[in-house]
């Protein structure tokens, strides 16, 4: 058996090999390692003075320190929401206090919390719809309406942030094709109406626009433009020409009321109550259909028989929705075997008003068996033109439906919900259970309701509306795309429902003409530049009414047609003058309107086309009118003088900026500003002369300064300074195409058209030339070089033709000098004048001239 002293040796040989021979092993016991520990510490700075500092700092601030730290050291949390007295068990009214406290606790808590998760909501929502504005915008900017993809472009589509895939939406070919299409399709409908403003004639545009959504199988976007013509009124078809007396009139119709600050004026509230009636109308004409596509698809459910009454039509569609397995739904209450509840309120649901008297009247033994004078109310109802009964009979209509019909497990829901509709009851509370099962029964119901000599006015519905957002009523995509659209269009924000329409790629087209046509009826508010987002064209002021920016669309919208198809784009650009008499902005979308029409100029294409947008000149020299001229009063532009001071002098000026010269040329022309056509030849053609091949567009220049040149001969315009530089400018054209085909003497005869340089050895022409140079045009002055080396170029060709020619020797030596006298002339000319060439050109001369001296 091992000893104690034995197993301290082996445990000392279990850690030998862990340290270093070198190093002395430390032998303590435990008692002197913990006072070696203790006299350490003891050496450590102590902290007590900086806790004493501190507690004498908060005492002289009245803060109790040691206090609250014996506080909180004994606080006791499991008590935390205990009341602060012992409550007894018997003690009901403190227990019930105390449940209470514990309640608005708990709610404030939630509230809390819900607010701040609703705030991190909106921002990231923010965030991501401002992320793809500008991702819009950027893609538009790099042209990816047009079908255009590039490295950036995807990256793009590739981004974190785009998770919605809007460009990858609009960036296919097809995706693009059916743009194209729906945009075409739209087009005709805008020249119909801009005629229509010229002759001085209202035109159904709204319709319109509803037989183009159609043709394009939208049916969501058809029922949005049947929502907007209920609103406005606007009938299907107008009268002929030969009735324009008769004819109403659309434009602007609703603008007087519509635009006005304050909207507690009588005209404004009836405007509103337009609106809802407009809205409710077409609900109900939607609704019909449904009835009708019902009964088509489940005749034999229907069983409607040979009898195509609307009542007999009603009927069948309950059957459909509430007849099952022999027996009628329990909620529905039959009077004498039929849904009479129910078919009334489907009668008021569908706009059958006639009807639906015709049949309470029908059931009206029977009904007021029930509700007693219910018969006599619905007429009323029904047959006021308000929907708006006094207000002690709603009173009563109220206290009826509280007594016995509230409550009641059996009471038929439709009875409820035309008890609710009459007396405009719990107005707070718009919807009716097993009634209000669709968002369009929902949104009919809402405005229904709407009473705006009562407070319950269309604006708290939009409100309403707007608090639930987009989210509640649209999905992402399929046959319920726009509907948030109608759903504001409803509650009368038109610009939103325009705005709604417009943060969609694919319905960017119907945005754009749902605008137009607000405008044109006059419900469409614009702002001014100082307000307007290049982000976005939806303007919403802290205070006010929300605007949206026609021009910023439109011009966004014919982006791509200003190159390829100008004259469509224009028809575009005559709608911006539809708000051209809003208070104080007005002036401002004209203004607007007239640079887009400046722009289109600028940057369409050059040809035919163009020539016949703006207008021109024939070859006898008559002018013709242009499309944009032809349209000057929808551009508010009353005769040609404005239309040359507004639109055509600002292009040819921007032309001429972007490089465009014989366009800007052109158009300087057509605006009588003669005196800059020929400057802006000058500078054009001296450019032009100086370059080393001539391209298409200095060819093209040259054409129209010769064909300038000849009408303004015969009618003697712009004589002066800058007409004698173009004439010589093409005269040295002539040269330099006569010396290119190798006829030097043509280009020298050219080239002494000119009268720039003196061909003979005479000091004192030389002389006056050189006098003459300093007072020349600019463009002349810069084109020496040009026509110097020109006209030494066919000295030298005719020399040496004329040495190795067959002529006589007598004749020889008399060419001969007289070249060799030209040459001397030029070379004396450079000689004296104060511009500087290079020295190759220099070189040259005298080169030349030494040869041809040597005859």
């Amino acid at each position: 058996m091992t000893d104690l002293s034995g197993l301290l040796a082996a445990s000392k040989d279990l850690t030998s090999h862990l340290y270093k021979q070198e190093l002395p092993s430390v032998t303590l016991s435990l008692d002197q390692i913990e006072a070696q520990s203790r006299r350490l510490v003891s050496r450590q700075p102590t902290t007590s003075n900086d806790t004493d500092r501190a507690n004498y700092m908060l005492a002289q601030a009245r803060v109790d320190a040691p206090s609250l730290t014996d506080s909180i050291a004994h606080l006791n949390t499991a008590s935390t929401f205990s009341p602060f007295q012992p409550i007894q068990d018997t003690d009901v009214s403190g227990f019930l206090q105390h449940a209470h406290e514990q309640s608005l606790i708990s709610t404030i808590e939630e509230t809390r919390r819900e607010t701040q998760e609703e705030f991190y909501r909106m921002l990231e929502d923010r965030t991501q719809r401002e992320w793809e504005l500008k991702k819009k915008r950027v893609f538009e900017e790099l042209g990816g309406r047009s079908g255009v993809e590039n490295r950036a472009l995807t990256d793009l589509k590739k981004s974190q942030h785009g998770r919605s895939g809007l460009l990858a939406s609009t960036s296919s070919p097809s995706a693009a094709m059916q743009t194209s299409e729906r945009m075409s399709a739209y087009t005709n409908a805008m020249t119909a109406l801009n005629d229509a403003r010229l002759r001085g004639v209202s035109y159904s545009i709204i319709h319109d626009l509803i037989r183009v959504a159609e043709s394009q199988s939208a049916p969501q976007i058809a029922a949005m433009f049947q929502i907007l013509a209920k609103i406005t009124a606007e009938p299907a078809a107008l009268p002929s020409v030969t009735q324009i007396v008769s004819q109403p009139v659309f434009a602007n119709k609703y603008a007087h009321t519509y635009l006005r600050k304050d909207s507690t004026t009588p005209e404004y509230v009836n405007l509103r109550i337009q609106i809802a009636d407009g809205a409710r109308q077409a609900l109900e004409e939607q609704y019909w259909n449904v009835i009708d596509q019902t009964l088509q698809s489940r005749a034999h459910e229907a069983r409607m028989g040979g009898d195509p009454s609307i009542g007999n039509r009603i009927l069948s569609f309950l059957r459909v929705r509430y007849y099952s397995g022999g027996a009628w739904n329990d909620r529905i209450q039959l009077l004498k075997g039929a849904p009479v509840w129910a078919k009334l309120f489907f009668f008021v649901r569908t706009g059958h008003a006639e009807e639906a008297i015709e049949e309470a009247r029908a059931y009206q033994t029977v009904i007021d068996r029930h509700e007693k004078g219910f018969v006599a109310f619905f007429t009323r109802w029904l047959e006021t033109a308000d929907r708006r009964l006094p207000f002690n009979v709603r009173t009563e209509l109220q206290n009826t439906y509280n007594q016995h019909m509230l409550n009641a497990a059996t009471a038929d829901p439709f009875k409820l919900a035309l008890y609710k509709l009459m007396g405009r009851i719990e107005p707070h509370k718009r919807n009716a259970p097993f009634v209000t099962i669709t968002t369009e029964d929902w949104l009919w119901f809402q405005l229904a309701m709407v009473d705006e000599r009562e407070g319950d006015s269309l604006s708290t519905f939009a409100n309403t509306l707007l608090s639930y957002g987009e989210s509640k009523f649209e999905g992402t995509s399929g046959p319920r795309q726009g509907i948030w659209a109608s759903v504001l269009l409803m509650s009368g924000q038109f610009e939103r429902a325009v705005a709604a329409l417009w943060d969609h790629p694919e319905t960017e087209v119907e945005a754009v003409h749902l605008a137009i046509a607000l405008a044109y009826h006059g419900l469409l508010r614009v702002p001014s530049r100082a307000e307007t987002s290049d982000m976005t064209p939806l303007c919403l002021p802290p205070s006010g009414h929300a605007s949206i920016s026609l021009p910023n669309i439109i011009a966004r919208y014919i982006r791509q047609l200003v190159r390829t198809e100008p004259a469509t784009a224009l028809q575009y650009v005559y709608a911006i003058s539809l708000t051209a008499d809003q208070p104080v902005v007005g002036k401002e979308q004209l203004e607007r309107a007239w640079e887009m029409i400046q722009e289109i100029i600028v940057h369409s294409q050059t040809g035919a086309a163009w020539d016949n947008l703006v207008g021109g000149f024939r070859a006898d020299g008559s002018r013709f009118s242009g499309i944009i001229e032809q349209g000057l009063p929808l551009l508010r532009l009353h005769d040609v003088k404005h239309y040359n001071d507004k639109i055509l002098v600002s292009a040819a000026k921007a032309s001429e900026e972007a490089d465009r010269i014989p366009e800007a040329i052109k158009l300087y022309n057509l605006a009588g500003e003669y005196s800059t056509v020929m400057a802006c030849l000058a500078v054009g053609l001296g450019s032009a002369i100086q370059k080393p091949h001539m391209d298409d567009k200095a060819i093209a220049l040259e054409n129209v300064a010769r064909q300038m040149m000849r009408n303004y001969e015969r009618s003697n315009r712009a004589v002066g300074r800058d007409k004698d530089a173009v004439a010589k400018l093409l005269f040295i054209r002539d040269a330099l195409n006569a010396s290119e085909q190798g006829l030097h003497q043509d280009a020298l005869n050219a080239i002494a058209k000119t009268e720039l340089v003196p061909l003979d050895d005479e000091v004192g022409k030389a002389t006056r030339r050189a006098e003459e140079f300093r007072h020349l045009h600019e463009s002349l002055q810069r084109t020496l070089p040009i026509y110097v080396r020109v006209a030494m170029d066919a000295i030298s060709g005719l020399h040496k033709a004329t040495k190795n020619g067959s002529m006589p020797d007598v004749q020889r030596q008399q060419n001969l000098r007289d070249l060799s006298a030209k040459a001397r002339g030029i070379m004396s000319f450079t000689g004296m004048i104060k511009f500087r060439m290079s020295p190759d050109i220099y070189s040259y001369i005298a080169k030349i001239q030494v040869e041809v001296s040597l005859y």
